[in-house]
């Protein structure tokens, strides 16, 4: 089968690398144009270029409708994971056998850009991955293979999505084998929800939220855009936390080191920063900071 990929971040590195070394024709690569990346905003291209380059496999950086289609016109099949553009309907009957995406959720829950960080942030007990059948909704498509996977209590969207796309591997294998066969999609079933992409502002922390459910926005939100709260007038990011539903009585963003924890007051229970980064500065542990920092008796955040 002569297949191309539409993709751009780093978790589609798997499904690369297994369509590579199958035998499959993996034609060409799709990914979005070099943009400006980091403090110094140089121009970088995405990580999907980047594998395509070291695997000698040809790659078009390209977000045109019209040229999207020409390139799918010789294509048997069309693969899309975190490409960032929904493609028309013309493109979608383009390769011979159709397109299907990878997406990283149990569809129709968390549809959207963000599926992995919402579902950590909503307090999911359980997620995976869905192959399914791209129409010109929003991941509404009929599903090809769907697997589940647990949330580990502590996982950080950086983690977890590392986790899925390993998993997704074999989501797409047995996608193709049904394309394959004949074996028709299905129908997505139960009631949707929608998982929007992440903002700066909303990864600001409110310290009169519960301590479980800000726990849950730090390990969602890391590693981009990443939680932050203010600290003495400065942007303050939280890289990784604990929460305890039990409160040490501080008050709501009131900060303080006790017995060796930077502890954090919320509305019910404190929050134990563990990593952060302070302005200007690299990731540290969190007590390594406070000892600099020399919190006063009454110091806050926020």
């Amino acid at each position: 089968m002569r297949i191309g990929v539409a993709a751009t971040p780093n978790v589609a590195v798997p499904t690369l690398d297994w369509l590579l070394s199958s035998h499959h024709e993996l034609k060409l690569l799709i990914t979005q144009p070099d943009k400006p990346n980091g403090r110094g905003r140089s121009i970088s291209q995405s990580d999907v270029a980047t594998w395509g380059d070291a695997h000698g496999v040809v790659v078009f950086k390209t977000n045109s409708q019209e040229e999207i289609k020409k390139l799918c016109q010789d294509l048997d099949l069309l693969i899309t994971i975190g490409f960032g553009v929904l493609l028309r309907k013309e493109i979608l009957s383009a390769p011979r056998l159709g397109c299907i995406n990878l997406h990283f959720s149990l569809l129709p829950k968390f549809r959207g850009a963000a599926p992995v960080q919402r579902a950590i942030e909503a307090g999911e007990p359980e997620t995976g991955v869905t192959v399914f059948k791209l129409d010109e909704g929003m991941d509404t498509g009929p599903v090809y293979s769907m697997i589940k996977h647990p949330i580990h209590p502590d996982a950080r969207s950086k983690e977890l999505l590392t986790e899925l796309s390993v998993i997704g591997v074999e989501a797409v294998k047995n996608s193709i084998t049904n394309i394959e066969t004949g074996i028709e999609p299905t129908t997505q079933m139960g009631d949707f929800s929608l998982a929007p992409k992440l903002s700066k502002q909303e990864a600001q922390l409110d310290w009169n939220f519960p301590a479980v459910k800000l726990g849950a926005k730090i390990r969602a939100f890391y590693p981009d855009p990443c939680a932050w709260t203010l600290f003495r007038g400065d942007v303050l990011k939280i890289t990784q936390a604990k929460s305890f539903s039990i409160s040490s009585s501080l008050l709501p963003g009131q900060i303080k080191v006790i017995d060796g924890h930077c502890l954090v007051g919320t509305s019910a229970g404190d929050i134990e920063l563990l990593t952060v980064v302070p302005a200007g500065k690299k990731e540290m542990l969190a007590v390594d900071w406070s000892r600099g920092a020399r919190f006063t008796a009454e110091e806050y955040c926020g």
